[in-house]
């Protein structure tokens, strides 16, 4: 099945738009992938043109963002091309790069790594969507300035931009879902008034249990989310300093699955209806803080940039009353990122840098499961790149070292943590090169070696993870994994089409993985840290044809294979692959320019109209051993969207989007769905929970 759509995407030639605009937030953001190439990209050695660029980065901007519908901004990010999403219910999700995520990732807001409990499968991403503007995203261990953790690529969220001297402006949002019963709520205001600038966001989002048509609503998936973030400061022609303060809340329920074994139902506690907001046990209560303070200094031969950063990090886990956590973790990370980038140095544009972490960890609950440790993290890095006629080389190199000890401790006179200390140290680098070919076709290639060294988790972990079922014992005498990718790609553009592919393979040396033991503890089978070879390979592909100005033809197409070296078929594939998936949009733009009502003020603007597809294939390579994972059949995901900016009398009022996903109900699994491997039900004999039905958003956002 596979083999027959791969053979026609190629025969039709696809490949996926970057889906980047120019700077500008314009209301057409098809028309802008014409001059894409001149949008600028931060996240490998500052700023740089996209067209620029040797290794695969994704944009997605403002107006991409305000059209899309999610319950959480990695929600939205996963339906681009290479990305994909671990999640639990709608609540939860960890993005996934082209088949790596957790780690192997480094995620960045407001210019610094987001530290909390990533290593977890339930542990989501700390960041409020409503105060990202923009979403960067760098597939592949291409960038140097991130060091550990980096291998499978970066994602970097931006908040909204300075606004210029002398403006001064907001926005009040108000969305409503239908499955979830959502209700999503934000306040945004920034200025600039005299170089002294502001910039304001608060949101809220309550949400009841999601339903399908098999399950109805699902116990234990309903869950609550608050934010709120200012940041405070000088912009001047020197540069700029800001000092950042951000919290951000997350309540979610725990969804366990049990059923009755007559009804078939999922058990739910008593007095509980599918549409109740409030908590219940067992849920989880994650609070991130945030304090950085961001510099950059205007100088005669480039721009120091120093960013420093405070997290604390509390995750806690209530099974048994709503006051006492049995499960508390607290973490403290302190965060140092020191830049220099040059001007044009005969014809030389270099970046040099260092930074890092100290991290502090502990238990403050009645239950452990990783061990306290404190860890320090430092790592410095050069990078540069030259044109030489049509040709653009670029290229680094970096050296990471980490020390980490973990604190040993005792139960009833048994060893439940051992006390250690590791040191890890490692030598990565990159080069690449983009061939203009002509004015509107460009070749790349880039060749890089990733390094991450093992988490505590994977080291250290001695206990039963609730949240994945299973008893999870680390090993402290791990190695560092290293990787060498190859990314090959072209693009062309015109008019009326563009055209892109790209296409990766890479090797990563001791692969971290866990594996089932065969034994239990406590009823919970046991899972140990083990290490071998892997090789991940694959490509993206995608079309964006506009045959006349208003109308878009768009197709993607996202493939990525898995195999861990010199296993048996039972072990040979990873865990957590993504399944093949084919989109497509029809995306009718109904007015373009402005247009009046009749003889009413009240005119519209950039009124679009879209039919869009997401075809999931077969997966068939999965981690077979101990039933770990089970193959997932196909489905296809149909929905609707519709959306314009009101004018009254020439100025813009609210701006409206109506959203309809799984427009025909469909009842599937996904293959990264948690809630794939809950209970049997024995009235179906189907295991697991399904994803969400029918979903009807409505988003209304007025500016001021």
């Amino acid at each position: 099945m596979q083999k027959k759509y791969l053979s026609l995407f190629l025969l039709l030639g696809l490949s996926f738009p970057m889906q980047a605009q120019t700077p500008a937030d314009s209301t057409d953001v098809f028309y802008d992938h014409v001059v894409e190439g001149e949008a600028v990209v931060t996240g490998l050695t500052g700023r740089t043109r996209l067209k620029d660029s040797p290794a695969p980065v994704l944009l997605i901007l403002a107006n991409e963002l305000k059209q899309s519908t999610g319950t959480h901004i990695v929600d939205i990010l996963s339906r681009q091309p290479g990305l994909s999403q671990v999640s639990t219910g709608t609540g939860i999700g960890k993005p996934i790069i082209r088949g790596l995520g957790y780690n192997r990732m480094v995620s960045l807001n407001d210019g610094v790594r987001l530290e909390g409990q990533q290593w977890g499968d339930e542990h989501g991403l700390e960041v409020d969507g409503s105060s990202i503007h923009s979403v960067e995203v760098l597939k592949g261990p291409a960038s140097l300035m991130y060091g550990s953790d980096a291998m499978a690529g970066v994602v970097i969220f931006h908040a909204t931009p300075v606004r210029a001297e002398g403006e001064m402006g907001g926005s009040a949002l108000a969305e409503y879902q239908s499955n979830s019963g959502l209700w999503n709520y934000a306040v945004h205001f920034d200025g600039n008034r005299r170089g002294w600038v502001w910039n304001t966001n608060w949101s809220q989002k309550r949400s009841h249990a999601y339903k399908n048509k098999s399950d109805g609503y699902v116990p234990g998936t309903q869950w609550g989310e608050y934010a709120a973030r200012a940041m405070m400061g000088l912009h001047k022609a020197w540069g700029h300093s800001y000092l950042v303060l951000s919290t951000y809340n997350l309540t979610p329920s725990i969804t366990e699955g049990e059923r009755d074994e007559t009804a078939g139902l999922l058990f739910a506690p008593a007095g509980w209806t599918g549409k109740s907001y409030g908590k219940s046990l067992p849920f989880q209560r994650v609070r991130h803080h945030k304090v950085i303070s961001d510099n950059s200094f205007r100088l005669s031969h480039g721009t120091l940039n120093a960013v420093l950063g405070y997290q604390q990090n509390r995750r806690q886990e209530f099974e048994e009353n709503l006051s006492d956590s049995e499960l508390f973790f607290l973490l403290h990370t302190l965060t140092y990122d020191f830049r220099f980038l040059t001007a044009d140095i005969s014809g030389w544009k270099l970046a040099a840098g260092a930074n890092g972490m100290y991290q502090r960890s502990l238990n403050k609950g009645e239950e452990v499961l990783i061990p306290a440790y404190h860890l320090f993290d430092f790592g410095t890095y050069l990078t540069g790149s030259r044109r030489l006629g049509s040709f653009l080389f670029s290229g680094g190199i970096r050296y990471d070292r980490r020390h980490l000890h973990s604190e040993g401790l005792e139960e009833d006179g048994i060893e439940r943590f051992e006390d250690f200390s590791r040191q890890f140290h490692g030598v990565t680098g990159s080069l690449g090169a983009v061939w203009s070919v002509r004015n509107n076709l460009n070749l790349r290639f880039n060749l890089a070696r990733g390094y991450r060294a093992p988490s505590i988790s994977e080291l250290g972990v001695n206990g039963v993870h609730e949240g994945t079922l299973r008893y999870e014992s680390g090993s402290s005498t791990l190695r560092p994994e290293y990787s060498l990718q190859a990314d090959a790609g072209l693009d062309f553009t015109n008019r009326y089409l563009s055209l892109q592919a790209a296409f990766f393979v890479n090797r990563i040396n001791h692969y971290i993985y866990a594996t089932r033991t065969g034994t239990e503890i406590g009823g919970y089978a046991v899972y140990q840290y083990a290490q071998g070879n892997a090789r991940l390979y694959g490509f993206e592909l995608g079309l964006d044809y506009h045959p006349i100005h208003s109308l878009h033809l768009l197709n993607t197409f996202s493939y990525v294979n898995s195999v861990q070296l010199h296993q048996p078929l039972e072990t040979r594939y990873l865990p957590l692959t993504p399944a093949p998936r084919w989109t497509a949009e029809v995306k009718w733009e109904i007015l373009h320019d402005n247009a009046s009502l009749g003889q009413s003020p009240l005119a519209l603007t950039g009124a679009y109209l879209s039919a869009n597809m997401a075809c999931y294939l077969r997966q068939n390579h999965y981690y077979r051993a101990n039933k770990t994972e089970t193959a997932t059949p196909s489905y296809t995901l149909f929905g609707l969207s519709a959306g314009t900016a009101l004018l009254w009398q020439g100025r813009k009022v609210a701006d409206v989007c109506l959203t309809v996903e799984n427009l025909f109900d469909r009842l599937y699994q996904d293959h990264l769905s948690r809630l794939k491997y809950a209970a049997v039900n024995p009235l179906t004999h189907s295991v697991g929970i399904h994803n969400p039905g029918r979903n009807i958003s409505l988003r209304l956002i007025v500016p001021f």
